[in-house]
This record gives C-alpha cells, sequence and structure tokens, in this order.
C-alpha cells in the first residue's frame, strides 16, 4: 500500500493540536500500536513547534506537512519557510536553543530523534527548514 496526504496550516501555536492529529489520523491506515501514534504525535508537535516558534517566530506563515505511508514504512515532512537555521548540528544538540528568555529546553530536536526511527533536517538561512522523520511501524510488539 502507498498512500499520501498533504495540508497547509498556519503558524500559530493552536494549530499543534490539529498537526498532530490529522498526522496521527493518516498513520492509522499502517495499524500502529497506541505506542506507535502517541511517539509519531509528540515527534510531529515538536516539529511544528519549532516552526511556529523559531521559523516564523510566532509571526504569521505557513507550516506544510506531508505524510507518506508504505508498506510498514511511515514518513511525514514538516517544512517552513521561515527564518531558517543557521547551524543545523549545533542546533540538533540537546539543551541547544535560540530563546533562552522564553523558558524553551531545546530538547526539540532530541524528542524527535528518540521518537522516530530516522530524523532528516534540511535547512538554509532566510529560507526555511524541513525536518524529514521517517518511522517503521509494527516493530514495538504491541501494546
Amino acid at each position: 500500500m502507498k498512500d499520501r496526504m498533504y495540508v497547509e496550516i498556519d503558524s500559530n501555536s493552536s494549530n499543534e493540536s490539529l498537526a498532530r492529529i490529522i498526522v496521527a489520523a493518516f498513520l492509522t491506515k499502517l495499524n500502529p500500536t497506541a505506542s506507535e501514534i502517541e511517539e509519531v504525535k509528540m515527534a510531529v508537535s515538536e516539529a511544528v513547534t519549532n516552526a511556529v516558534i523559531h521559523g516564523y517566530g510566532e509571526g504569521e506563515g505557513i507550516i506544510y506537512i506531508e505524510c507518506f505511508a508504505e508498506n510498514d514504512e511511515f514518513k511525514v515532512s514538516i517544512k517552513d519557510f521561515g527564518i531558517g537555521i543557521v547551524n543545523i548540528a549545533q542546533a540538533r544538540k540537546p539543551l541547544f536553543t535560540t530563546k533562552e528568555d522564553e523558558e524553551r529546553s531545546g530538547m526539540g530536536f532530541s524528542f524527535m530523534e528518540i521518537f522516530m526511527d530516522n530524523v532528516d533536517v534540511i535547512s538554509e538561512p532566510g529560507k526555511g527548514t524541513t525536518v524529514i522523520m521517517k518511522k517503521i511501524i509494527g516493530r514495538d510488539g504491541g501494546d
């Protein structure tokens, strides 16, 4: 089975839960466990929050979400056309944040990496960021 879903949402923090629900609904076609659904939702939440807070600085913009499902592989892409990331390696380090004054933990990418099998980050300063996450569904042996 091969399937794709694409959606655009406004870059405001209230849409983070909408993104989680949309992606989880699409994921159900692969018959995931409850744990797998929660893991994907957490990773999506972190990626969307990064786009809202860091990509657009809580300003106006669009977040593009694209999901793919084929056999047991799930892939989700979260894209923004915000400020981009100057140093991706540094941004991926645990506890690194550009918003220290806003009580940000700097664990967004770390959480994505914990919950997903693979996380790729493509970014260019001034042009935006794309986070592509993959997860193989059905490996955790059930709930």
